[in-house]
């Protein structure tokens, strides 16, 4: 029997080791987590770079894995708690950004400064209990290849990024955006298509 089957059916026992992983009250895992235990888990690729201020708050329970030649800028967040964490090779995930699973995001995709995706929602229905104690639902976000994210942007869970999308700065993406479409505003919309016949980026 797996682990974490045998977790699920003793709930104390499940109480004691998230207590001994995670720091309570907190997202954040313990240090010998980190340490010990989280690099012979998560998997990083040959000349992939995570940058010494980058908050990392992975746990060893879901997959964080970082791709070939890709680099998390400083002063980034991530979080996979609730989610996997996966980023293709050769991405740039930029300063200050925060990713919070289930995420999955693609080769060759650029992500500017404060972009925040987060495929976790707080449940809220039951209003005689406070919404932090109600727990969270997620779906997840797909960054397709070649994608660029720009500044400021946030998508929210369940959305998938086409490939060699554009995502214009400040925008709110609360649907998906198709391949090759440039999208823009709050919420954004898509204003721009490829046209592969006369091959030029047409505005709708």
């Amino acid at each position: 029997m797996e682990l974490t089957a045998i977790l699920n059916e003793a709930p104390q026992l499940k109480k004691i080791a998230h207590w001994s992983i995670v720091i309570p009250n907190q997202s954040r895992p313990r240090f010998w987590i980190k340490w010990f235990v989280n690099p012979f888990v998560h998997k990083k690729g040959r000349g992939a770079c995570i940058r010494k201020r980058t908050r990392l708050d992975v746990v060893p329970w879901r997959k964080f894995n970082l791709g070939e030649c890709s680099t998390i800028e400083d002063f980034t967040a991530i979080n996979n708690g609730v989610g996997d964490v996966i980023i293709g090779d050769r991405t740039r995930i930029g300063l200050s950004n925060t990713l919070i699973g289930p995420i999955t995001i693609g080769d060759d995709v650029r992500l500017a400064q404060n972009v925040v995706l987060s495929g976790l929602n707080h449940n809220y229905e039951a209003v005689d209990s406070p919404i932090h104690a109600q727990g969270v639902s997620t779906k997840p976000i797909v960054i397709n290849d070649e994608s660029w994210i720009g500044a400021n942007v946030v998508i929210v869970p369940g959305v998938t990024i086409g490939k060699h999308a554009i995502i214009a700065a400040g925008s709110v993406v609360t649907k998906n955006v198709p391949s090759y479409a440039v999208a823009a505003g709050n919420p954004a919309k898509v204003i721009k298509t490829y046209n592969c016949e006369t091959k030029t980026w047409d505005k709708l």
